[in-house]
């Protein structure tokens, strides 16, 4: 109603300044007769509200459709009245939907060709990443030392891209069965044993029962685990004193749930950016200071997280360390 109104707002102000003007005209004419000039601008008035009411009703739809957001471009189809000006509207609706189809076609196209590159790519890279380590790894010169550090920082990174690109087909790619967890966490431990080593911290591993079990998809849980030690690595070897040479990783059982959780004692988050840390590319005060630190490690993890039904906690303070929990449901 509010757009119909808008739209003849002009014509109701220019009606009434005709029927001003004529009445102008006849009074100073001479003409004197008040009834009956009222009684002409009330005939005048009652056609131009038969046509007003004549052009809402005929044309409700249209104003209605206007005045209504979509909230499906299928709504964009909806038949209108047969007025010239509904049914040019809907051509063009129709004309900007199939533009829009072919454009949304073809930027789908391209993404998906740039995906299958990026992972076509990554797999062919991981091939000579191995030999060069399988090369390197029995060598105990300083220099060779230096490359298997590097190796595993661009294995680390094209670990990441490559979960990136199976993130968006996470249903495709994902198996849920029992994991028994303290034996998942040994894993992540001892796959991450070199840089432990290499930064001079040392690992405590607990489980409150060996056989805490639950369902999850294990090469997620890996990932997630494995970019939460990364982390708590990465910010206790920052932190440079003999308190942070130590991550906790505990297994435990809190009700009906099983917890992993990671303490580590190092530079911690700053209260500012704990809102933040799992918003994609966000490094944070602290992450600014370290090349390594691309502000996808606990975004992804998190994704990952919510797709699987477990749930993150994180708690930190600067200078004092950080705790994440990776809180699953357990079998019974």
């Amino acid at each position: 109603m509010r757009l119909f109104l808008r739209e003849h707002a002009l014509l109701l102000a220019v009606q009434i300044v005709q029927f001003g003007a004529m009445l102008s005209i006849y009074w100073l004419d001479g003409y004197r007769d008040l009834p009956t000039a009222l009684y002409a601008v009330f005939i005048g008035f009652f056609f131009l509200s038969c046509y007003l009411i004549y052009q809402y009703i005929s044309r409700r739809r249209y104003y209605l459709r206007l005045s209504r957001p979509l909230e499906t471009l299928d709504e964009s189809f909806q038949k209108l009245e047969n007025h010239p000006v509904s049914t040019a509207l809907e051509q063009l609706l129709h004309t900007q939907y199939g533009y829009y189809q072919q454009q949304l076609t073809a930027v789908k196209q391209q993404q998906e060709q740039h995906l299958t590159f990026i992972d076509q790519w990554v797999h062919q890279m991981k091939t000579p990443l191995s030999v060069i380590e399988l090369t390197v790894q029995n060598m105990d010169e300083p220099e060779f030392a230096s490359i298997r550090e590097e190796l595993e920082r661009m294995r680390s990174g094209l670990n990441t891209v490559l979960y990136m690109a199976r993130l968006r087909a996470f249903e495709k790619d994902f198996h849920i069965k029992p994991v028994v967890l303290p034996k998942l966490v040994n894993e992540v431990v001892h796959d991450h044993r070199r840089l432990f080593i290499r930064s001079h911290i040392y690992p405590e591993v607990h489980a409150s029962a060996p056989d805490i079990t639950a369902q999850t998809d294990e090469k997620w849980l890996f990932f997630m685990l494995s970019q939460i030690m990364n982390n708590a690595i990465k910010y206790s070897a920052a932190a440079n004193t003999e308190n942070g040479r130590k991550i906790t990783v505990a297994c435990y059982l809190r009700g009906t749930d099983a917890v992993i959780e990671v303490k580590d004692r190092g530079i911690g988050i700053q209260a500012s950016d704990l809102k933040r840390v799992f918003d994609p590319f966000f490094t944070g005060d602290n992450g600014r200071g370290l090349r390594e630190s691309t502000g996808m490690g606990l975004y992804l993890t998190k994704e990952s997280a919510d797709r699987l039904g477990h749930r993150l906690e994180l708690e930190s303070a600067a200078c004092e360390g950080t705790v994440v929990r990776i809180i699953l449901t357990a079998n019974p």
